[in-house]
């Protein structure tokens, strides 16, 4: 945790906050090992960050005091659409997301990917917001991914992605018949990253009927949570 990421349910004032949750207590209390008057990176959600001065501290509640001045980082010119990841990777996956500044996600069906996924715990929105969290604390950044759910891909497709790569470069990683992944872009991405082994041939060909270009990362087959982080650091 490289940051203290406040809800506004921590808040007694804009300047004063109450932590008593035992996730962040206990990381507090036995990792940063503060004394009073210490100060700690701290930010509230969706809005700025600094520091949070210890003036109240047990085993059961720090309280702080903020000076909350600084913008969050620039988010990613990046809008993600990932085909819904075994639900084993999704915690992973989405704490490299949010740690890594891309703010819109859009989850979809494919083909290859097992309908037993959707009915995942790993994705209710309460466990996604959780990693989403965790990631943002890692990457000290405050403001929240947007996630959406497509559990249909034609419908998507037709409807949907036309909007979202509207006046954007667009592109699908595949690891197929593919031009290898542009670096250090100029300009908004909107990028497709299919399940292992890459979207199936009628995926790929109704994406590059709305024109998304097949770009890949080399000769290797790579796990989704390792490609994704691959692909950001390669574009962006």
């Amino acid at each position: 945790m490289n940051l203290l990421l406040l809800a506004d349910s921590d808040l007694l004032s804009p300047t004063v906050a109450d932590l008593s949750d035992k996730r962040r207590l206990d990381h507090i209390l036995q990792v940063l090992k503060p004394q009073l008057g210490d100060r700690l990176t701290v930010g509230r959600l969706n809005g700025d960050w600094g520091t949070g001065e210890v003036t109240e501290l047990s085993r059961e509640r720090i309280r702080l005091s903020l000076t909350l001045n600084r913008p969050p980082p620039e988010p990613l010119p990046l809008t993600l659409v990932l085909a819904l990841p075994r639900p084993q990777q999704i915690k992973r996956i989405l704490q490299t997301v949010a740690g890594s500044g891309v703010k819109e996600l859009h989850l979809i069906h494919s083909r290859r990917v097992e309908k037993s996924y959707w009915q995942s715990p790993s994705i209710h929105p309460d466990a996604v917001e959780t990693q989403l969290q965790l990631g943002l604390e890692q990457g000290c950044d405050t403001v929240m991914p947007q996630v959406h759910y497509h559990r249909q891909f034609k419908p998507f497709v037709e409807d949907t992605l036309p909007g979202l790569i509207e006046g954007r470069r667009a592109m699908v990683a595949h690891p197929y018949d593919a031009i290898a992944c542009p670096a250090q872009v100029q300009e908004p991405v909107t990028l497709l990253v299919g399940p292992e082994g890459g979207f199936n041939e009628y995926e790929i060909g109704r994406l590059g009927e709305l024109g998304v270009q097949a770009v890949h990362l080399g000769p290797r087959i790579l796990k989704t949570e390792v490609a994704i982080p691959y692909l950001l650091g390669r574009l962006f």
